[in-house]
């Protein structure tokens, strides 16, 4: 008889991802999502604009009310932003020193992906610009 493998709980299981779409789920996870964003946006010195921009084009009103009261409910899209730049944030941490790791994303970087440019500018043209960033530093972090 062939015994069942079992495997360990990497927290893939994606029945155990939070429902975005459901708006509970958001106003649960709203309040650390933008403590999360804010104290990522300070500690790589982000300008407003492009913390707008990481937000999906936040409107300076959401954008400044959420800034000033910490208080709020972001919208699907914008929690998904935000769990990806804590990913990256993650991830350059372990990579580097703090200081390094706060640059990073502004300075000039000669991979291939940033053609010589800071890495913000990719992860600001979106979703699929962050997970490409967050996808090379994990990649790097477990040594590929």
């Amino acid at each position: 008889m062939i015994s069942a493998q079992v495997l360990p709980d990497l927290g893939l299981d994606s029945r155990k991802l939070p429902d975005l779409s459901d708006p509970a789920t958001r106003k649960r996870l709203s309040p650390s999502a933008i403590e999360a964003f804010f104290k990522i946006a300070d500690n790589w010195d982000l300008r407003n604009e492009d913390a707008m921009a990481l937000l999906g084009g936040a409107s300076n009103g959401k954008y400044f009310s959420l800034k000033r009261s910490h208080k709020g409910v972001l919208t699907q899209d914008e929690l998904t932003r935000v769990s990806l730049l804590i990913g990256i944030f993650k991830a350059l941490n372990i990579l580097f020193s703090r200081k390094l790791a706060n640059q990073w994303v502004s300075r000039p970087n000669s991979n291939s992906m940033f053609h010589n440019a800071a890495p913000l500018m990719v992860i600001r043209s979106g979703i699929l610009g962050m997970v490409s960033v967050r996808r090379l530093l994990d990649a790097r972090r477990g040594g590929r």
